[in-house]
């Protein structure tokens, strides 16, 4: 017999993306004829879809990881790597999505509903797509990215049109097999039924789903029974439908008094307060049942209700109620139609969100977050010196290092772009746009790179009086204009 699972836990990981390829167009004559490396193939995304022959997450429940496969490496000839395969994954409708927080990021309704549950890396550029007038032959390629990697929730609740609800043993699994070709597990012991159970009625030309919640016992909302793990079920019906037992052998017990206390856990479970009620008195086929009817009708018509005797037994009274049902889903369905289409809300980026953020720590070191660095940083091969300048300069142009000084940072500081331990760690070292002149202590306008303090009245015997930095940039001197050397190799 298949198990009926409707709450899972589902890991995610979606494919990374492929690396970019550096490669240099090669032929007769033409032994460098250009950058011709191509780029690296999108990951698999994974995508959840309502599937109409899913009616549980059973399957979630013994396979709980998935993962969508890799793009392919680009190739030289200008060759794109292949794109990795999605993985499709089928939920049964009204699956509702939670992330770890437990907050609602969707609800699936509706056969065909999609979901991105992580989304594929994308592919890194090869040298081919990273050349330009500047950059005629680049010598490295962007990595590609790693896909999502989450941790979902998954919840079902049952999409019925009418929810039974009542004591354990009133007969709603009776109801469900009377009204429909539902065919539950019935028996005369409370908790027979463990999972909720679905019909199809046929009223007249009206066609409805009924569900009904395993034995709502006091303290049900808080977790005593199994209502609490069920309760769930009724919350997208459109009315409920209380079965009241007027037969029970517990003496403590009456049909007013139940009636009482379900709806005292259905108050503290919250959200179903809207949803008309209907009562349904069953067993009345038992003589002591048709008399405690006849007693209890009147005080809960004197609610408002609408109340029905029935007997799931004989189906003396079945008939009036499920047209009942009927009528309270036509005017539910009618206003759903006269509703107006639900618009798309749209949350662009502030004027002055400049994308990202440097938080100056009290340990003298910082922290980059933003979309667009920690994106750049996954792409950049750390062992190619180029790739590291590529990467410096997009972070150059994108402000990043103007706002680290504005922060106070100086060189050699600790900097990261990122947090936790996917952080990337490295000692800053600003260029002269964003401001290392002055990091560097001279006045502004100035770069002590360009203006250097050369003393050109210092003999050998007098390079003791210089200082360690003022030796070394007069040596890099000295490699730039090897027929004027300041410094003699001898004399540093």
């Amino acid at each position: 017999m298949t198990t009926f699972v409707d709450r899972v836990t589902l890991h995610a990981d979606a494919g990374k993306g492929g690396d970019g390829c550096v490669s240099v167009h090669r032929e007769k004559f033409k032994p460098l004829g250009g950058p011709d490396g191509g780029n690296g193939g999108r990951g698999g995304d994974i995508v959840l879809v309502v599937d109409a022959d899913v009616t549980t997450l059973l399957d979630f429940h013994h396979s709980p990881h998935r993962k969508s496969t890799d793009g392919k490496k680009g190739a030289g000839d200008f060759c794109n790597g292949a794109e990795g395969k999605d993985l499709i994954l089928s939920v049964p409708n009204g699956t509702v999505v939670k992330d770890v927080s437990g907050n609602t990021i969707a609800d699936l309704v509706g056969f065909g509903t999609r979901f991105m549950a992580a989304q594929g890396g994308k592919g890194g550029l090869g040298n081919a797509g990273l050349a330009n007038s500047k950059r005629r032959a680049p010598g490295f390629a962007l990595l590609g990215e790693p896909g999502d990697s989450r941790t979902l929730f998954l919840e079902l609740k049952s999409v019925a049109d009418i929810g039974l609800v009542g004591y354990p043993s009133a007969g709603k699994s009776s109801l469900i097999a009377a009204m429909s070709a539902a065919r539950p597990k019935i028996a005369d012991y409370p908790f027979t039924t463990l999972v909720p159970n679905l019909g199809v009625v046929q009223a007249g030309e009206t066609r409805f789903t009924a569900a009904d919640v395993p034995g709502l016992i006091p303290g049900a909302s808080q977790g005593k029974g199994l209502g609490h793990e069920f309760l769930r079920h009724v919350e997208r019906c459109a009315a409920l439908v209380h079965v009241l037992d007027c037969a029970t052998l517990e003496t403590d017990r009456d049909p007013v008094k139940d009636f009482d206390v379900i709806e005292e856990e259905l108050k503290e479970y919250g959200g179903l307060a809207d949803r008309p009620r209907i009562i349904a008195l069953n067993k009345i086929d038992i003589p002591d049942g048709k008399a405690m009817a006849d007693m209890v009708q009147k005080t809960l018509e004197s609610r408002g209700f609408e109340v029905f005797q029935v007997s799931a037994a004989s189906r003396e009274g079945m008939q009036e109620l499920i047209y009942a049902m009927a009528q309270i889903i036509q005017k539910v369905r009618k206003a759903q139609k006269e509703e107006q289409v639900a618009r798309i809300v749209l949350r662009p980026l502030a004027v002055d969100d400049a994308g990202f953020e440097v938080i100056a720590n009290v340990d003298g070191t910082f922290n980059i977050t933003g979309d667009k660095p920690e994106r750049w940083v996954k792409q950049t091969d750390f062992a190619n010196a180029e790739a590291i300048g590529y990467l410096a300069d997009r972070l150059a142009s994108y402000g990043i290092e103007k706002e680290l000084f504005k922060k106070g940072a100086k060189a050699g500081d600790e900097v990261r772009i990122g947090l936790g331990d996917e952080a990337v760690i490295f000692d800053w070292e600003p260029s002269i746009e964003a401001g290392a002149e002055l990091l560097a202590g001279g006045p502004r306008g100035e770069d002590l790179r360009l203006s250097t303090p050369w003393r050109m009245d210092l003999l050998e015997d007098d390079i003791d009086q210089l200082s360690d930095d003022e030796i070394e940039m007069q040596w890099e001197y000295n490699v730039a204009n090897p027929r004027n050397p300041r410094i003699d190799e001898d004399a540093k």
